[in-house]
């Protein structure tokens, strides 16, 4: 599951880009922005990193009091999902996960193994 060839497609990042995230096995951390564009905002090397830094974007911004519900999407990836959900579970006990498939039209520009947390928060 390369997820740079789709970013690559899309036109997020450039080639030699892709070719050097598959290499380092970078799992960009993509971010819908209050003007509703897509960027990168980190860029941490594997997946158990990219998870840490899910959840600490979460700690920073999950406001339970809006909330508890927490979404975990994932783009063909049950086993990503589950140590995501596993991971919240640890940090944030009183967040109520529910886990769905992300759409095709997510799907086309991320790529299968995309894992995605949507939570109330202080900030978009």
């Amino acid at each position: 599951m390369d997820v740079f060839d789709h970013l690559r497609r899309g036109g997020r990042v450039s080639a030699a880009a892709a070719v050097l995230g598959t290499a380092l096995q970078i799992k960009p951390l993509l971010h819908v922005d209050e003007a509703g564009r897509l960027a990168v905002v980190e860029k941490p090397r594997g997946r158990k990193q990219a998870i840490k830094a899910q959840l600490a974007r979460m700690e920073q911004g999950w406001m339970p009091e809006l909330g508890s519900t927490v979404m975990v999407g994932h783009g063909d990836c049950a086993e990503g999902a589950h140590m995501l959900e596993e991971a919240i579970c640890a940090q944030f006990p009183t967040a109520d996960i529910v886990t769905a498939d992300i759409g095709p039209i997510i799907g086309a520009h991320t790529g299968p193994g995309m894992l995605a947390v949507i939570y109330w928060g202080s900030t978009r």
